[in-house]
């Protein structure tokens, strides 16, 4: 895999053997998470026992035996390349980051971010790929949001907000972000006509907004342990809410400290249709070791 373009600058990630969130507490900008990464850290535990209990009831054979595919992936939206992951220039960072998962049968997800070039070269390379993308703007104002919609709509299978991110740390000043309603939430989606995504759901309060805006997909994220929300992981929440939330919506995708096959099939046996990874796919594109660590995926 690969492509023409060569990572320079100095990765933010201290490359730990295990990407658990202990070897990079507070690193932002950079890829560590807030509360000193105590939900990043707990994202990755979560799996561990959601597992574990299966194992304690006898379960843990029908987790095994679940099939892997790359199909039921995708690659997590992410943008902030100089800041956030430590490339020299933005542009160098979304081309090979999609092109790697186009490459390994991944879905993509595109993220936004401020300046709005962020969104722009997630975009382009959507394009260059000839590849549609789920697309996560962040919560601006409606009007902001429908010129947004206009950019991206031809290369979109999905549309989606990033609802938690009002309260990002990494974009806290630089721009103007709203907690958005159901009213707005539908808005939206009838300005977009595709497939709605809620992303970020974690709360009791956003259980409400999924009851209320019923959208094609729930997307549990806690935005991996970066914004300022209730402490937890986003596994028990897939476990505890899965079922319910199946009433609401048509699937379910996950992110949040998504390492291993094991992780991923539990995540797949607790009710989720798609799993986002984003951290270990972002090393593997600045290290050049993408085929190894899908590989250990699915196999192949």
């Amino acid at each position: 895999m690969g492509t023409d373009i060569v990572a320079t600058g100095d990765l933010k990630c201290h490359r730990c053997a295990v990407c658990d969130g202990y070897g990079c507490p507070g690193m932002l900008p950079g890829l560590g998470g807030v509360y000193e990464g105590k939900n990043f850290q707990l994202n990755c535990e979560g799996w561990r026992e959601l597992f574990d209990g299966a194992v304690a009831r006898g379960e843990d054979e029908k987790i095994r035996s679940i099939s892997v595919t790359s199909e039921k992936l995708r690659c997590g939206p992410v943008t902030g390349a100089v800041e956030n992951i430590g490339y020299e220039q933005e542009a160098d960072f979304y081309l090979p980051y999609l092109k790697n998962a186009v490459q390994a049968g991944l879905g993509l997800c595109v993220g936004d971010g401020c300046p709005d070039e962020k969104l722009k070269l997630g975009t382009a390379a959507v394009r260059e790929l000839g590849h549609a993308a789920a697309f996560f703007l962040k919560p601006y104002p409606q009007e902001k949001l429908f010129e947004r919609v206009e950019w991206i709509r031809p290369y979109a299978s999905h549309i989606g907000i990033d609802i938690d991110s009002y309260n990002i740390v990494t974009m806290r000043n630089l721009v103007n972000l709203e907690r958005k309603t159901a009213a707005q939430l539908e808005e939206f989606r009838q300005h977009t006509k595709l497939p709605f995504v809620i992303k970020g759901v974690f709360t009791d309060e956003d259980l409400t907004l999924v009851r209320e805006v019923r959208p094609d997909v729930v997307y549990i994220s806690n935005h991996g342990g970066r914004v300022e929300t209730r402490i937890g992981s986003t596994a028990a929440f897939l476990a505890d809410h899965a079922a319910e939330l199946k009433n609401y919506c048509k699937e379910i995708w996950v992110d949040g400290g998504i390492r291993t096959r094991e992780d991923i099939q539990t995540a797949l046996y607790y009710g989720a249709d798609q799993v986002i990874m984003a951290r270990p796919l972002i090393r593997a594109t600045f290290d050049d070791h993408y085929e190894e660590t899908v590989r250990e995926l699915i196999g192949g």
